[in-house]
């Protein structure tokens, strides 16, 4: 799956998702300090999922009405790299073709997926 890791995106996660087959372009490696609009322009462009930690990419798809490949949001704060990685890249293998076209969130306990294209 294509992949694009915002710059707030824990390096293990970003190397497990390569481990585990993946195509990840981090952004921490090649853009640091763009801004968002940047980073959703790049996952467009590439056809990939934005893996972000940061909520104001929801303002723009939800309320500024910017269209996404699909996006990400991981609410795991608190937990060690490891662990974060692991239900990351669970999450992506099991569930990652539905989250094209969607705002996805993942938190400790639960996954929501909310399409927003039609």
């Amino acid at each position: 799956m294509n992949l694009v890791a915002d710059e707030g995106i824990d390096r293990h996660i970003v190397e497990q998702l390569r481990k585990d087959g993946n195509s990840v372009w981090a952004v921490a490696e090649m853009t640091p300090s763009i801004s968002d609009e940047e980073v959703l322009q790049i996952s467009e462009n590439q056809s990939a999922l934005l893996l972000t930690s940061d909520k104001d990419f929801g303002e723009l798809i939800f309320r500024q009405g910017r269209s996404s490949y699909g996006i990400v949001l991981i609410r795991l704060s608190g937990l060690r790299p490891a662990s974060k990685s692991d239900i990351v890249c669970s999450i992506i293998k099991q569930h990652g073709e539905n989250m094209i076209g969607s705002f996805t969130v993942i938190s400790p306990k639960s996954i929501r997926i909310r399409k927003t294209k039609k």
